[in-house]
């Protein structure tokens, strides 16, 4: 079996040194990041990477934690708002 030397794009969120977010975020560009939003004066931005390439953000330096996006879906109530 061959493997794909790409892979797949996942959702990514990301806190960033807030003092240094421009040139973080533009690091992260480099390394990879498709950017899809940001809060500049919370430190903190969302985007898409291939999944292999999620190391190479950590690495960048000034970038604080880079989580999965998730979702959560919550159930409807069991009665009636009312």
């Amino acid at each position: 079996m061959i493997e794909s030397s790409r892979s797949a794009p996942v959702g990514v969120i990301l806190a960033v040194d807030p003092g240094r977010f421009a040139e973080v975020v533009e690091a992260l560009r480099r390394a990879g990041l498709a950017v899809t939003g940001e809060q500049a004066a919370l430190g903190t931005l969302s985007g898409t990477v291939a999944e292999n390439r999620i190391p190479a953000l950590e690495a960048v330096d000034g970038v604080e934690s880079v989580d999965r996006e998730r979702t959560i879906h919550l159930p409807p109530p069991d009665s009636p708002i009312q």
